[in-house]
This record gives C-alpha cells, sequence and structure tokens, in this order.
C-alpha cells in the first residue's frame, strides 16, 4: 500500500464517484478504476459499493479511510516540519487576544513580525471573552490570564510578561479627597468598578505589596460609577470621578505624563500576567514557534513600564567656584 492508495480512498469518499475523484487527483477514471481494484483485491475486502449513480464505503471502507485521513495529515505535518527547517516560514496564523491589550500592545508586535517573515500572513480577531480557541480555527491567544485550570492539560501555555493591575487617580480627585495611606481607606474614597461579565460585579480587591509573599488583603470598595468597560473606567478615572484598579499596560502612558498618579504604592493586584494559549497539538509549526519567542523577547522588558522623566544630578546644581 502507498500514499498515492490513501489519498485514493479519502478522495473517492468525499467526492461520492471515482470520476470526481480521479479529477481531483489528476487521474483518468480507468487508472482510478484499476488502482481501487488492485487495492481491494490486495487487502482481500471490498472497500466501497458500486452504482450507476453512486460510490458509497462499506463499513470497512469506512474504517480504512479514517486511518487514511490520520495518515495523510501527519504526512504532511512530517513534511512540513521538514521544510520549514530550511525556509522562510509561510502560512497563516490567526490569533486572538483582548481588546485593549490587543489594539495599544500586541497589534504593533504583529505588525513587526510580518514584516520580518513576509511569507506569514495574520488574523488578530480582538474580544472581551476567551473564544473557544480549538473548535474556532485558532492558532492561539495573547491574554491577561492563564487558562482554566479545569482544562489546563489541554492547553499549551506561556508566560511572556509580568503585569500587575494598580490603583491610580487624576490630581484633580487627589486634590479634592486626599490620598490614601493605607488600603482600608479605600472604603472612604470614590472607587470606579468594573464588571468582569454581565454578571458579576467586582467590588472587593485583592491587594498586596509588590515583591512580597505575604498573604493579599482583601479590600471592600464602593463607588457610584461601574460599568463593563475597562476603556469606559479608565476614561472616568482621567476626568476625576474616582480611583481606578486597572492594568499597568494600559495606564501607563497617563501615568507617564502625569494624567493619572499612582496611589497606595507599592500596592497592586497580581492577577494579570500576559501569557500566550493555545490547544495542544503534536506538532507546533515553526511560525508558531517563531511568533511565541518574538513575543517573550518583545514584552519581557514590560515595555508598558512608566517611563519617568529623567532628573537632574544634584551635584550638578552645587554652585560652581567662581574663576580668579
Amino acid at each position: 500500500m502507498e500514499r498515492v492508495d490513501l489519498q485514493l480512498v479519502v478522495a473517492v469518499r468525499e467526492c461520492g464517484s471515482l470520476a470526481a475523484a480521479g479529477a481531483a487527483l489528476g487521474m483518468a477514471p480507468p487508472a482510478v478504476t484499476k488502482r481501487l481494484a488492485a487495492l481491494e483485491a490486495e487487502l482481500g475486502l471490498r472497500l466501497f459499493q458500486r452504482t450507476t449513480r453512486k460510490v458509497s464505503p462499506t463499513a470497512e471502507g469506512e474504517v480504512m479511510c479514517a486511518h487514511a485521513k490520520q495518515l495523510l495529515e501527519g504526512f504532511d505535518v512530517l513534511e512540513g516540519s521538514l521544510k520549514e527547517r530550511h525556509a522562510d516560514p509561510v502560512g497563516p496564523l490567526r490569533l486572538a487576544s483582548s481588546i485593549g491589550f490587543g489594539r495599544l500592545w500586541l497589534g504593533p508586535a504583529l505588525a513587526q513580525f510580518q514584516a520580518l517573515y513576509p511569507r506569514v500572513t495574520i488574523e488578530l480577531q480582538l474580544s472581551g471573552q476567551l473564544p473557544d480557541l480549538a473548535t474556532e480555527g485558532f492558532d492561539g491567544a495573547v491574554w491577561l490570564f492563564s487558562a482554566p485550570t479545569a482544562r489546563a492539560s489541554e492547553w499549551v501555555t506561556r508566560r511572556l510578561a509580568r503585569n500587575r493591575r494598580v490603583l491610580v487617580a487624576s490630581p484633580a480627585y487627589l486634590a479634592r479627597r486626599g490620598m490614601p495611606q493605607q488600603p482600608a481607606d479605600l472604603s472612604q474614597h470614590d472607587c470606579l468598578i468594573v464588571h468582569e461579565n454581565s454578571r458579576r460585579r467586582v467590588d472587593a480587591w485583592s491587594l498586596q505589596p509588590e515583591n512580597s509573599r505575604a498573604d493579599a488583603l482583601r479590600v471592600r470598595v464602593q463607588g457610584s460609577l461601574c460599568a463593563n468597560s475597562g476603556e469606559l473606567v479608565r476614561d472616568w478615572c482621567l476626568a476625576g470621578r474616582g480611583i481606578m484598579l486597572r492594568s499597568l499596560w494600559d495606564v501607563a502612558p497617563a501615568m507617564a505624563d502625569g494624567r493619572l498618579v499612582r496611589v497606595l504604592s507599592p500596592w497592586a493586584m497580581h492577577d494579570a500576567d500576559v501569557h500566550w494559549l493555545a490547544p495542544y497539538r503534536a506538532q507546533t509549526p515553526r511560525r508558531i514557534r517563531l511568533l511565541i519567542d518574538f513575543l517573550a523577547e518583545r514584552f519581557v522588558a514590560e515595555p508598558w513600564q512608566p517611563k519617568l522623566a529623567p532628573t537632574t544630578p544634584k551635584s550638578s546644581l552645587r554652585p560652581r567656584a567662581a574663576k580668579v
């Protein structure tokens, strides 16, 4: 039995006729008939029932087609892997990401990656909810939370960068209401609250000092404004309406230019690291492996860290000795 025999039985089943299978494989109808008859004689089994109108697989033919399809897919994976070792990566990448991070950080990174590998095509879908990657045909996702524990064995995961949610407010709000001195003070402030989905309101924040192994402190907060859009809550915060708990990657630009100020530093919520998530597959194409390594290298330094303006060294402020 040869590879062409496997291709033949799969084509006959999918096309429903010997003539159509021959056309799909580039074989003349007599050659198809002769090859199929020889295969059945070799196996001692009838794989297809033939009538003048239709060709349908027997029970043995169904089993044969199922195994043939798996073997052919294995051949394709093996050939693709060997070819990619000596050639530029080629092919499509279908990815998912959360709306904010995908637009601000992942989108520009993917454009750079595609410029490095022009034969790779990229489709990025931004969503508020993690799609069913395997069912919907995604190669992977860049998401702010790790894979669900209950299904961890079905996923391939890799942390691309550390991230945290920090407390911020506008200078105008802090001038009006004062700066909280400890987490318990948050209960006396207007806090801007995000709905993580349509049913659950997140009005308890679990905070712990950065670089500390201490247990998280759970703080109840309250406020008159809440929404299921983090971007809208950020806009309210910029307008001076309260204190917000938001991912550092999202508020870093506003912190860098002074529109937002960190509150209760170094307290933060450490639950939003950036992860690569993908359905498990026996063989990962080279273009995907290259993308994961590229993103890990790009994000490991946490490029969203606020860039503070350089300060003048104290030595330069000392009066110079007068010339004599």
